[in-house]
């Protein structure tokens, strides 16, 4: 409240989500938005925290924050190599972009689209105190644009078949910049005006190399090479501010969501050759930990829980089936590329009948949570009942204004919250705590503390039950697990990918008739719905898709 400095709304971070109990009231916490880069001044080798200019009222604060709702907490880590790699095509003038427009996906002489605004309600109480308080003193002033960096895009590269080999995200490195000259190899050319770094899965990095070689002519004028031992990737959560890198380094918030963090690459800089991947992680911790602490692991979850997929996880698929469309990857309006045909034939006269979903797996004992309850209501009984005066469903969900989706719309933090709440992770709040000493005067609290006492029971039990069945998940969903239908025994979707860590959210292809997003006979998504991963799968699940 005391700093006027850019301001957004963020849930928990993954330390707390995942290491501790979450807090039921640390739902929503300030993130600041300001630069996270350190720089060292003339005066001192000491590094100095860059506060960005003052320009936001607490209403716009709130405001700018519903375009792209709630962000992770904040926190960094780094990439090993075994995650991610850098690829580099560089080359004169237009000869690299012109090389890679006929490969990617994406339209590299138009400028990027920023992602996709997502309005959240949750926060309308927000804008509304804000602006009551505004009205008192406060100062309005226009919402500041999210700056996306315009170098920076998604893309896909596809094979002659129109099939994934890779997703990737495209740096173009400018030379003239000292900041993109320093995180390059220093034996680079300095006549070569135009480079692209390519941010790959490292699953899927020597597939992608050899694709680029491939189709590289005698005449092609661009060099490509691997080069992951020169420059590391971090990404840095809870900001959306990516300005102010110094030296060294390049940054960008994420193209496809800001949920998924700001990149940064860094390499050698003024020209070093000594730098190793670990004096590269040593020194961008230095630079983060006190503002951005340590969070090893937290992308996997954010993307998991997002419902993104990448590298190996979307090979041999369509571009539109892993919804590389929805991530700003593709483009149908540029000329031709490798692969286009199948593209362009599913976007205009085909009909897309499975995506990839982020799916929660729960026991079919566990009480279903009340958004799917509305899905399943709202499937059930048709959009257009619901606007019936006299349909029942009008005392299940406040229907004015907008209609609610067919299925629940979860960002990843939400999605987190939801997890937290089937498992039993939340810690009740202080004036609940109660120990072995409250207990034993339980004549004082009487009824409070007997409640006390069964609601922590209550968690306690959910925890051990939550243990149990994620150990289950993990052994029966693997990449290429069916998801058979218990009722009918037809497979209704495919695993791609393993739980997101500490949770029980996987990502997986299901058939869109199933959930209720194409129409179908059956009625979509059921909320009863019971299932079996697996060939010989035995354990039943259920499973609770979002979008």
């Amino acid at each position: 409240d005391d700093c006027n400095c850019m301001v957004f709304l963020s849930t928990v971070p993954l330390s707390a989500y995942v290491a501790r109990p979450l807090s039921a009231r640390s739902s929503l916490a300030a993130v600041s938005a300001i630069s996270p880069f350190l720089k060292r001044t003339q005066q001192t080798t000491e590094f100095v925290y860059i506060i960005n200019n003052i320009f936001m009222s607490k209403s716009n604060l709130a405001s700018a924050a519903l375009k792209y709702g709630k962000l992770w907490g904040r926190g960094h880590e780094t990439f090993p190599k075994s995650l991610r790699r850098i690829l580099s095509v560089k080359g004169h003038g237009d000869a690299p972009t012109q090389f890679l427009q006929s490969l990617v996906t994406c339209d590299l002489f138009s400028p990027p689209k920023p992602p996709r605004a997502v309005h959240d309600t949750s926060l309308d109480n927000i804008i509304n105190n804000n602006n009551n308080n505004n009205a008192n003193g406060g100062q309005q002033g226009e919402i500041p644009p999210i700056r996306f960096n315009p170098n920076m895009r998604p893309a896909c590269f596809l094979d002659p078949k129109g099939r994934i080999l890779t997703d990737a995200l495209l740096w173009k490195n400018e030379k003239n910049s000292p900041s993109a000259a320093a995180a390059t190899d220093a034996s680079s050319d300095p006549r070569d005006a135009v480079e692209y770094l390519i941010d790959v899965p490292g699953d899927s990095a020597d597939l992608l190399l050899d694709h680029l070689k491939k189709y590289k002519l005698r005449r092609t004028k661009v060099s490509i090479q691997d080069i992951s031992e020169h420059v590391t990737v971090h990404c840095v959560y809870g900001t959306l501010n990516a300005d102010g890198a110094p030296p060294g380094y390049l940054a960008a918030l994420d193209p496809r969501h800001p949920s998924l963090g700001m990149r940064v690459i860094s390499g050698s800089s003024n020209g070093e050759q000594s730098s190793t991947f670990e004096t590269r992680t040593e020194s961008f911790s230095k630079m983060m930990t006190n503002y951005f602490p340590q969070s090893n692991g937290t992308y996997e979850v954010i993307r998991k829980l997002g419902g993104v997929a990448e590298g190996i996880e979307i090979q041999g698929r369509t571009a539109l089936e892993t919804n590389q469309e929805f991530l700003n990857a593709v483009s149908f309006q540029k000329g031709c590329y490798v692969g286009q045909e199948l593209t362009a034939r599913s976007q205009h006269i085909g009909t897309i009948r499975k995506r990839v979903m982020p799916i929660i797996l729960i026991d079919t004992q566990i009480q279903i949570p009340q958004p799917w309850i509305v899905a399943h209501k709202i499937q059930d009984c048709g959009l257009s009942s619901i606007l019936d005066s006299n349909s029942e469903f009008r005392d299940i969900v406040d229907v004015e204004g907008e209609l609610p989706p067919l299925l629940p719309k979860l960002s990843a933090p939400a999605a987190g919250g939801v997890l937290a709440l089937l498992s039993g992770n939340l810690s009740l709040p202080k004036d609940y705590t109660t120990d072995a000493s409250s207990l034993e005067k339980g004549e004082e609290r009487g009824d409070d503390t007997k409640r006390i006492l069964q609601s922590q029971q209550q968690m306690e039990f959910l925890r051990k039950e939550n243990q149990r069945l994620l150990k289950e998940i993990e052994q029966v969903a693997v990449p290429g697990a069916k998801i058979v239908n218990k009722h009918d025994g037809k497979t209704v979707g495919q695993i791609i990918t393993h739980p997101a860590p500490g949770t029980s959210v996987v990502l997986a292809q299901m058939r869109l008739d199933e959930v209720g997003l194409l129409d179908s006979e059956k009625g979509g998504f059921k909320m009863t719905n019971k299932i079996l991963i697996g060939d010989d799968g035995t354990k039943e699940f259920r499973y609770l898709p979002y979008i």
